[in-house]
């Protein structure tokens, strides 16, 4: 490795462009980016090629793509200090999965419960590719000589899968490849769903009330906060049996940095009303930088593409010094 990337841990993370990410995404995750990659070297990139195992319009993956580079681009990561990159475009994540696949055992990848899950979903089209997604995502990772990935819950088994196939072949190879560990930065905010506070934000979700994306308009973030599940106590505080106002206040909390006895103190006395009001303002006020430099980047169409560029070539030239050596 040259000597600049060699000084600090290599760090991956990559998103799918299958709709645009959410607030839980942002305060969960990629709010603390900018930080991490002044503190490590960083890639991040856009995983096209994982989101076509389900059926696709193209001209609608073109879009997306070009979203969620904007997206990334608009968190402040610069294409000249980090490598941003489309996955699409450095074909040795493809060449080194193929490999990979004759390296992972057929029952640990029938194991995967995220197929197990996606298999149901989409009976329709259960597809090899929905199948050998942990092998494509194990190829992402290590063919950077990834030292972390931030992964979530149901990303936890397939960075698994990662670590065993690396040294699997270290074992029979030597050093091949750097076995990679989950990222444990700066716990972001849990953000759950407006709806259904029991489970997980999702852009997913068939209810467009029950997340906010990062691209909403702030009267559509005010409405959906507005019409956000509570309880009938009326009083903010954070409590068992109360998880929709404790939501609420974990989002105010990651937006203001206040703490919730904090949180709980300012809105004694007053109701959900004056709360949600407050909560909304807060997500509107911390999303609005983010969003007049999305604004300015999608419409600058030659940036993107050039950035593209840079970052294909930027991750090319590692992916191929690993490719290469396997």
């Amino acid at each position: 490795m040259d000597s600049e990337t060699n000084k600090k841990q290599i760090v991956l993370s990559l998103v799918q462009p299958t709709g645009t990410p959410t607030l839980g995404n942002y305060l969960g995750a990629f709010k603390n980016w900018a930080k991490m990659a002044e503190d490590y070297d960083c890639l991040f990139g856009a995983a096209d090629l994982h989101s076509i195992t389900v059926r696709t319009e193209p001209k609608d993956l073109k879009s997306r793509t070009i979203e969620i580079y904007a997206i990334l681009l608009a968190l402040g990561l610069s294409p000249e200090k980090n490598t941003i990159f489309v996955q699409s475009q450095v074909p040795q994540h493809s060449q080194l999965a193929w490999i990979l696949n004759c390296y992972t055992q057929f029952g640990e990848a029938a194991r995967m419960t995220q197929f197990k899950d996606k298999a149901k979903k989409y009976a329709d089209n259960v597809n090899v590719g929905l199948f050998s997604y942990p092998t494509l995502m194990a190829a992402d990772i290590l063919i950077y000589q990834s030292d972390f990935v931030p992964v979530g819950e149901d990303q936890k088994q397939h960075l698994e899968l990662a670590r065993d196939i690396a040294t699997r072949m270290n074992h029979f190879y030597g050093n091949l490849f750097t076995v990679p560990a989950p990222f444990i930065g700066k716990a972001g905010a849990k953000v759950m769903s407006l709806q259904d506070p029991t489970k997980k934000m999702s852009k997913s979700d068939p209810n467009t009330k029950s997340f906010i994306s990062m691209l909403d308009s702030p009267d559509v973030m005010v409405k959906k906060i507005k019409s956000a599940v509570t309880d009938s106590e009326g009083r903010v505080y954070y409590g068992e049996n109360k998880p929709g106002i404790n939501n609420l206040m974990s989002i105010y909390s990651a937006c203001t940095s206040k703490s919730y006895e904090e949180i709980e103190q300012e809105f004694e006395g007053k109701g959900y009303g004056d709360f949600k009001a407050a909560v909304a303002e807060a997500v509107v006020e911390e999303l609005k930088p983010f969003r007049a430099e999305f604004d300015r980047i999608i419409n600058d169409r030659q940036y993107i593409l050039s950035s593209m560029a840079l970052g294909a070539e930027k991750a090319a030239a590692r992916a191929e010094r690993t490719l290469s050596k396997v």
